[in-house]
Protein backbone atom coordinates (compact mmCIF):
# COMPACT_ATOMS: atom_id res chain seq x y z
CA UNK A 1 0.00 0.00 0.00
CA UNK A 2 1.03 3.63 -0.55
CA UNK A 3 2.23 5.53 2.52
CA UNK A 4 2.46 9.31 2.16
CA UNK A 5 5.60 11.06 3.40
CA UNK A 6 3.55 13.99 4.75
CA UNK A 7 0.37 14.09 6.80
CA UNK A 8 -1.62 15.27 3.78
CA UNK A 9 -1.44 12.66 0.99
CA UNK A 10 -0.61 13.97 -2.51
CA UNK A 11 -3.14 14.01 -5.32
CA UNK A 12 -2.18 12.05 -8.44
CA UNK A 13 -5.35 12.87 -10.36
CA UNK A 14 -4.59 13.13 -14.10
CA UNK A 15 -0.84 12.58 -13.51
CA UNK A 16 1.28 10.38 -15.75
CA UNK A 17 2.95 7.54 -13.84
CA UNK A 18 6.33 6.23 -14.97
CA UNK A 19 7.65 3.06 -13.35
CA UNK A 20 10.29 0.43 -14.12
CA UNK A 21 10.00 -3.31 -14.34
CA UNK A 22 12.81 -5.17 -12.58
CA UNK A 23 14.20 -6.75 -15.74
CA UNK A 24 17.43 -7.75 -17.48
CA UNK A 25 20.19 -5.18 -17.00
CA UNK A 26 18.00 -3.08 -14.66
CA UNK A 27 17.60 -0.69 -17.59
CA UNK A 28 14.18 0.61 -16.52
CA UNK A 29 15.40 1.36 -13.01
CA UNK A 30 18.47 3.20 -14.31
CA UNK A 31 16.28 5.23 -16.68
CA UNK A 32 14.00 6.19 -13.77
CA UNK A 33 17.09 7.26 -11.80
CA UNK A 34 17.92 9.70 -14.59
CA UNK A 35 14.40 11.14 -14.60
CA UNK A 36 14.24 11.66 -10.82
CA UNK A 37 17.74 13.14 -10.64
CA UNK A 38 17.41 15.45 -13.64
CA UNK A 39 13.97 16.81 -12.76
CA UNK A 40 14.92 17.11 -9.07
CA UNK A 41 11.71 15.32 -8.15
CA UNK A 42 10.41 15.30 -4.58
CA UNK A 43 9.77 12.09 -2.67
CA UNK A 44 6.10 12.05 -1.60
CA UNK A 45 5.76 8.55 -0.24
CA UNK A 46 6.64 4.91 -0.53
CA UNK A 47 5.09 1.53 -1.28
CA UNK A 48 4.91 -0.69 1.80
CA UNK A 49 4.70 -4.35 0.81
CA UNK A 50 6.16 -7.75 1.64
CA UNK A 51 6.47 -8.51 -2.09
CA UNK A 52 9.86 -6.76 -2.39
CA UNK A 53 13.07 -8.01 -0.82
CA UNK A 54 13.51 -5.76 2.24
CA UNK A 55 16.38 -3.29 2.08
CA UNK A 56 17.32 0.21 3.14
CA UNK A 57 20.03 2.65 2.15
CA UNK A 58 21.19 6.24 1.91
CA UNK A 59 19.71 8.81 -0.45
CA UNK A 60 20.63 7.76 -4.02
CA UNK A 61 20.04 11.32 -5.28
CA UNK A 62 22.01 13.18 -2.59
CA UNK A 63 23.34 16.62 -3.49
CA UNK A 64 25.01 17.38 -0.13
CA UNK A 65 26.14 15.62 3.04
CA UNK A 66 22.86 16.32 4.85
CA UNK A 67 20.79 14.82 2.02
CA UNK A 68 22.94 11.71 1.93
CA UNK A 69 21.91 10.73 5.45
CA UNK A 70 18.24 10.27 4.54
CA UNK A 71 16.89 6.72 4.72
CA UNK A 72 15.42 5.24 1.54
CA UNK A 73 13.44 2.06 0.86
CA UNK A 74 12.82 -0.42 -2.00
CA UNK A 75 9.70 1.25 -3.45
CA UNK A 76 9.39 5.03 -3.45
CA UNK A 77 7.18 7.58 -5.22
CA UNK A 78 8.42 10.93 -6.54
CA UNK A 79 6.54 13.77 -8.23
CA UNK A 80 7.09 16.80 -10.45
CA UNK A 81 3.73 18.61 -10.06
CA UNK A 82 4.48 21.19 -12.75
CA UNK A 83 4.74 18.35 -15.29
CA UNK A 84 1.89 16.33 -13.75
CA UNK A 85 4.40 13.50 -13.49
CA UNK A 86 4.78 10.82 -10.84
CA UNK A 87 7.51 8.20 -10.73
CA UNK A 88 7.58 4.92 -8.84
CA UNK A 89 11.14 3.68 -8.36
CA UNK A 90 11.63 0.01 -7.46
CA UNK A 91 15.10 -0.75 -6.07
CA UNK A 92 14.79 -4.39 -5.00
CA UNK A 93 13.85 -7.65 -6.72
CA UNK A 94 10.28 -8.85 -6.46
CA UNK A 95 9.95 -12.07 -4.47
CA UNK A 96 9.20 -14.65 -7.13
CA UNK A 97 6.29 -16.32 -5.34
CA UNK A 98 4.63 -12.93 -4.75
CA UNK A 99 4.87 -11.56 -8.29
CA UNK A 100 1.13 -11.80 -8.94
CA UNK A 101 0.33 -10.22 -5.58
CA UNK A 102 2.66 -7.31 -6.34
CA UNK A 103 1.02 -6.74 -9.74
CA UNK A 104 -2.39 -6.66 -8.10
CA UNK A 105 -1.12 -4.18 -5.50
CA UNK A 106 0.25 -1.86 -8.17
CA UNK A 107 -2.90 -2.12 -10.28
CA UNK A 108 -5.11 -1.28 -7.30
CA UNK A 109 -2.95 1.73 -6.43
CA UNK A 110 -3.03 2.98 -10.03
CA UNK A 111 -6.83 2.75 -10.10
CA UNK A 112 -7.28 4.44 -6.72
CA UNK A 113 -4.85 7.25 -7.56
CA UNK A 114 -6.55 8.33 -10.80
CA UNK A 115 -3.47 8.38 -13.04
CA UNK A 116 -4.28 9.40 -16.60
CA UNK A 117 -1.78 6.88 -17.99
CA UNK A 118 1.02 4.59 -16.85
CA UNK A 119 4.29 3.99 -18.68
CA UNK A 120 6.37 0.92 -17.77
CA UNK A 121 10.06 1.05 -18.68
CA UNK A 122 11.45 -2.42 -19.27
CA UNK A 123 13.96 -4.60 -21.09
CA UNK A 124 14.23 -8.05 -22.63
CA UNK A 125 17.03 -10.48 -23.45
CA UNK A 126 18.62 -9.51 -26.77
CA UNK A 127 19.80 -13.06 -27.46
CA UNK A 128 16.22 -14.39 -27.48
CA UNK A 129 14.95 -12.18 -30.30
CA UNK A 130 13.46 -13.75 -33.39
CA UNK A 131 14.43 -12.67 -36.90
CA UNK A 132 11.90 -9.81 -37.13
CA UNK A 133 12.92 -8.43 -33.76
CA UNK A 134 16.52 -8.16 -34.92
CA UNK A 135 15.56 -5.66 -37.61
CA UNK A 136 15.88 -1.92 -37.00
CA UNK A 137 16.39 -0.31 -33.61
CA UNK A 138 16.26 -2.48 -30.45
CA UNK A 139 13.32 -0.50 -29.02
CA UNK A 140 9.70 -1.69 -28.93
CA UNK A 141 6.41 -0.63 -27.38
CA UNK A 142 3.14 -2.15 -26.21
CA UNK A 143 -0.03 -0.19 -25.53
CA UNK A 144 -3.42 -1.13 -24.11
CA UNK A 145 -6.56 -0.45 -26.19
CA UNK A 146 -7.80 2.26 -23.80
CA UNK A 147 -4.57 4.27 -24.14
CA UNK A 148 -4.31 3.63 -27.88
CA UNK A 149 -7.60 5.50 -28.37
CA UNK A 150 -5.98 8.77 -27.26
CA UNK A 151 -2.37 8.13 -28.30
CA UNK A 152 -2.67 6.57 -31.76
CA UNK A 153 -1.78 9.78 -33.64
CA UNK A 154 1.25 10.48 -31.42
CA UNK A 155 2.59 6.96 -31.87
CA UNK A 156 2.09 7.14 -35.63
CA UNK A 157 4.02 10.41 -35.74
CA UNK A 158 6.86 8.93 -33.68
CA UNK A 159 7.11 5.94 -36.00
CA UNK A 160 7.75 3.49 -33.19
CA UNK A 161 7.63 -0.29 -33.67
CA UNK A 162 5.23 -2.42 -31.68
CA UNK A 163 6.57 -5.50 -29.92
CA UNK A 164 6.20 -8.42 -32.30
CA UNK A 165 4.36 -11.58 -31.30
CA UNK A 166 6.31 -14.81 -31.80
CA UNK A 167 5.14 -18.31 -32.78
CA UNK A 168 3.91 -20.44 -29.90
CA UNK A 169 6.20 -23.17 -31.25
CA UNK A 170 9.48 -21.58 -32.45
CA UNK A 171 10.89 -23.00 -35.66
CA UNK A 172 7.53 -23.71 -37.27
CA UNK A 173 6.52 -21.26 -40.01
CA UNK A 174 2.88 -22.19 -40.58
CA UNK A 175 0.95 -19.00 -41.37
CA UNK A 176 -1.89 -20.17 -39.15
CA UNK A 177 0.39 -20.81 -36.21
CA UNK A 178 -0.68 -19.16 -32.95
CA UNK A 179 1.29 -16.00 -32.15
CA UNK A 180 1.94 -15.00 -28.55
CA UNK A 181 3.54 -12.17 -26.61
CA UNK A 182 6.88 -13.17 -25.14
CA UNK A 183 9.18 -10.89 -23.10
CA UNK A 184 12.04 -13.06 -21.80
CA UNK A 185 13.90 -11.39 -18.95
CA UNK A 186 11.15 -8.77 -18.60
CA UNK A 187 10.01 -9.63 -15.07
CA UNK A 188 6.42 -8.51 -14.45
CA UNK A 189 6.22 -6.56 -17.72
CA UNK A 190 3.98 -9.00 -19.58
CA UNK A 191 1.76 -9.54 -16.54
CA UNK A 192 1.23 -5.81 -15.99
CA UNK A 193 0.40 -5.33 -19.66
CA UNK A 194 -2.07 -8.22 -19.92
CA UNK A 195 -3.71 -7.28 -16.60
CA UNK A 196 -4.12 -3.68 -17.81
CA UNK A 197 -5.69 -4.86 -21.06
CA UNK A 198 -8.15 -7.01 -19.12
CA UNK A 199 -9.05 -4.19 -16.73
CA UNK A 200 -9.16 -1.47 -19.41
CA UNK A 201 -6.38 0.62 -17.88
CA UNK A 202 -4.39 3.12 -19.99
CA UNK A 203 -0.87 1.65 -19.91
CA UNK A 204 2.10 1.57 -22.27
CA UNK A 205 5.32 -0.42 -22.14
CA UNK A 206 8.59 0.88 -23.60
CA UNK A 207 11.28 -1.75 -23.71
CA UNK A 208 14.79 -2.27 -24.99
CA UNK A 209 16.48 -5.47 -26.11
CA UNK A 210 19.76 -5.69 -24.20
CA UNK A 211 22.31 -7.92 -22.46
CA UNK A 212 23.66 -7.91 -18.93
CA UNK A 213 26.75 -5.77 -18.38
CA UNK A 214 27.33 -2.03 -18.37
CA UNK A 215 23.75 -0.96 -19.07
CA UNK A 216 24.22 2.77 -18.54
CA UNK A 217 24.16 3.48 -22.33
CA UNK A 218 20.96 1.41 -22.55
CA UNK A 219 19.36 3.56 -19.83
CA UNK A 220 20.15 6.73 -21.78
CA UNK A 221 18.72 5.17 -24.95
CA UNK A 222 15.49 4.21 -23.20
CA UNK A 223 14.98 7.52 -21.37
CA UNK A 224 15.61 9.49 -24.58
CA UNK A 225 13.04 7.27 -26.30
CA UNK A 226 10.54 8.09 -23.56
CA UNK A 227 11.38 11.78 -23.81
CA UNK A 228 10.49 11.80 -27.51
CA UNK A 229 6.94 11.04 -26.42
CA UNK A 230 6.46 12.78 -23.07
CA UNK A 231 8.79 15.77 -23.62
CA UNK A 232 10.06 15.74 -20.06
CA UNK A 233 13.30 17.47 -20.95
CA UNK A 234 12.92 19.82 -23.89
CA UNK A 235 15.37 22.69 -23.86
CA UNK A 236 15.37 24.35 -27.30
CA UNK A 237 18.53 26.29 -26.43
CA UNK A 238 20.41 23.16 -25.35
CA UNK A 239 21.25 20.38 -27.73
CA UNK A 240 21.42 17.57 -26.94
CA UNK A 241 19.24 17.26 -23.84
CA UNK A 242 21.26 16.85 -20.66
CA UNK A 243 20.35 14.09 -18.22
CA UNK A 244 21.82 14.38 -14.72
CA UNK A 245 23.61 11.27 -13.46
CA UNK A 246 22.71 10.58 -9.80
CA UNK A 247 25.46 10.33 -7.20
CA UNK A 248 24.60 6.68 -6.47
CA UNK A 249 25.89 5.68 -9.90
CA UNK A 250 29.46 6.28 -8.70
CA UNK A 251 29.16 2.93 -6.89
CA UNK A 252 27.25 1.12 -9.62
CA UNK A 253 30.05 -1.41 -10.07
CA UNK A 254 31.34 -1.45 -6.51
CA UNK A 255 33.95 0.65 -4.75
CA UNK A 256 37.04 -0.65 -6.53
CA UNK A 257 39.82 -2.99 -5.46
CA UNK A 258 40.99 -2.48 -1.86
CA UNK A 259 44.65 -1.32 -1.89
CA UNK A 260 45.30 -3.56 1.12
CA UNK A 261 45.22 -6.57 -1.23
CA UNK A 262 48.57 -5.46 -2.62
Amino acid sequence: MFIAADKSPPSFKDFTLVMPAVAVGNVGQLAVDLIVSTLNMNRVGYIHTDCLIPMAGNNPYATCKEDAEEMHTPGEVYTAPELKLAVLQIRAPIIQTKSKKFRQLIMSWIKASGFSRTVVLSSSHAYQRDDRQMEGVPLRYLITPSLLKVSADALKELGWREMERVPAFPGLTDANMEQRLCIPGGGITKGLYTDSCSEDLPLAVLLLFCSEGDNIPDAFTLVNHLNDWLHLLDNPGQEPNKWKIPTSWSLLFGSGIPPALF
